[in-house]
């Protein structure tokens, strides 16, 4: 099962809107197959696994339970059957009502033993996006920021470029490679004029990029020129002529405001409505607290430089309106890394 989880993560932000599975296939202890969900969601890990090889009798290590219903491709439940194994070892079970037990059914009817809940704490933190986007209609949510060692993001006159080092833009990369897509704030775009893009690491699926502007009050040269290299989705308020960035090539989201702002709750299920479930948040400090203030976020890393800018600095993350200490988002730290000249630290959730 740890083989099947390594390959689940290969993936991570190349599967949506399918869950990022992975799958092994044991006999005599020696393995005859493995495979992962194909980029773009299909063919499924289990049909990549079984693909040129004889599984009769063999155990089958699958970190999702098989789906059971005929969509654009059969069921890796019956995939299974006619593969003639004698066991599926599921990490966990499948969420989704078209599911749900179902493909642990129609393999226990066919006479084929299964066992489940093996690893299943593992699987679930890798597939936490989809079981979040099945289960709560929104994307697995990862806040990331950059900042001097007192917190800023810029200087007084908005110089950020920059604060951490190269060592720790790679790292950035690579985890927008590990997302379904990008997301940021208008200023961001208006500040830094982005391309948001996985780039310096060959070739990748590049990660949807997301702008959150209530009145699309954007110049994003960047954003608009490539286009055709990586998508570009626009979040805005009602009452907004988005038809000139869709002449662009940008696809467009109406949705709810409060004030000024996006609704973030609203946002994210129009995000889990279009198959995103995993969604890299770079900023800026406003949707940063915005999306803190409404629960939304399940991980938060930053990167972390040696260098103070100031009280005149702009802070990383944004107002919050919080009086009491007990009101204010908690985290718990998971990880801890020194990149390059920075430190990178992650914390998840409590």
């Amino acid at each position: 099962m740890g083989m099947a989880l390594s390959l689940g993560r290969r993936g991570l932000g190349r599967v949506w809107p399918n869950p990022n599975v992975g799958c092994v296939v044991v006999r005599d202890g020696r393995v005859l197959g493995r495979g992962w969900t194909a980029d773009g969601g299909r063919p499924h890990a289990e049909t990549q696994a079984l693909d040129g090889i004889d599984a009769k009798g063999a155990t089958v290590y699958v970190t999702l339970e098989p789906c059971a219903h005929h969509g654009k491709t059969p069921p890796c439940a019956e995939a299974l059957i006619a593969a003639k194994v004698a066991r599926v070892v599921i990490a966990t079970g499948d969420p989704d009502a078209r599911v749900a037990g179902k493909g642990i059914a129609m393999l226990r009817g066919a006479g084929i033993a299964v066992n489940t809940g093996v690893r299943e704490a593992g699987a679930r933190a890798d597939l936490a996006g989809f079981l979040l986007r099945v289960e709560q209609n929104r994307p697995f949510v990862t806040l990331k920021l950059a900042s001097s060692f007192d917190g800023r993001i810029a200087t007084a006159t908005g110089e950020s470029k920059w604060i951490t080092g190269p060592d720790a833009r790679r790292m950035v990369h690579a985890m927008r490679a590990q997302h379904d897509a990008v997301l940021v704030g208008a200023g961001t775009v208006r500040a830094d004029d982005p391309s948001l893009t996985v780039r310096d690491l060959g070739y990748t699926r590049q990660p949807v990029r997301v702008v959150a502007s209530g009145r699309l009050e954007i110049e994003a040269r960047q954003l608009f020129a490539t286009i055709p290299d990586a998508p570009l989705w626009l979040c805005h308020g009602p009452n907004v002529d988005a038809q000139k960035w869709a002449d662009f090539g940008a696809q467009t989201f109406e949705c709810a405001v409060q004030g000024r702002q996006i609704d973030p709750v609203d946002m994210m299920q129009k995000l889990a409505a279009q198959g995103l479930t995993r969604v890299f948040c770079e900023g800026g400090g406003s949707l940063a607290a915005s999306l803190l203030g409404a629960g939304l976020v399940d991980e938060i890393v930053g990167f972390t430089a040696g260098t103070m800018l100031g009280a005149e600095g702009t802070p990383s993350i944004g107002a919050m309106g919080l009086d009491r200490l007990v009101d204010a988002p908690r985290f718990e730290l998971a990880q801890i890394q020194r990149v390059g000249a920075d430190l990178m630290h992650r914390w998840v959730r409590t």
